[in-house]
């Protein structure tokens, strides 16, 4: 069990350097979804099986598919066709690839794993998950949803303008 955690963080920590260090906001989003499921990994070597889903279905999911779709929104242009089609090549995905292919066969290991008397399995069950975020986390779940909403707005506005004003003097009045 020790060696699949520690091989999930150095996963976890390899594709989240490489999510800071990527120019391109597509390879920054391939590596973090790789990042996330890492964490889900290690929370579910960890003993942790329901919070391990909850990291694949609320970020690996739901926030990494708002974030392409705000990427999406602001890439208007037909350069940026051009370019998506060079994002496609095979070492542009072969890192994230390479990264999942080791989460996947530690998964088959530690699922193939007998249960371990050292692992105490704790059951923590949807309706307490539900009522600790409800309950005294409430005003942090409310400002998350508020936050990720201001930013569909802003993305969504910034999206729209396509007219670029200058200042007065920074124009070529030839």
């Amino acid at each position: 069990m020790s060696l699949l955690f520690y091989i999930s963080s150095i996963v976890a920590i390899l594709a989240t350097i490489m999510v800071i260090t990527r120019h391109q906001p597509i390879h920054a989003l391939l590596y973090l979804v790789v990042s996330f499921m890492a964490i889900s990994m290690i929370f579910l070597s960890l003993g942790a099986p329901f919070s391990a889903v909850l990291e694949v279905i609320v970020y690996a999911g739901a926030i990494i598919v708002l974030f392409i779709f705000v990427v999406m929104m602001l890439n208007l242009d037909k350069e940026t066709a051009l370019q998506e089609k060079k994002w496609l090549q095979p070492k542009v995905w072969i890192g994230p690839s390479i990264l999942a292919l080791v989460l996947l066969i530690e998964m088959i290991l530690l699922l193939l794993e007998p249960p371990s008397e050292k692992m105490l399995v704790t059951v923590v069950t949807p309706r307490q998950v539900a009522l600790s975020l409800y309950g005294e986390y409430i005003i942090a779940v409310e400002l998350g949803g508020f936050l990720l909403m201001t930013g569909i707005v802003g993305a969504a506005h910034i999206g729209k303008h396509t007219k670029r004003n200058l200042h007065r003097f920074l124009q070529n009045n030839h």
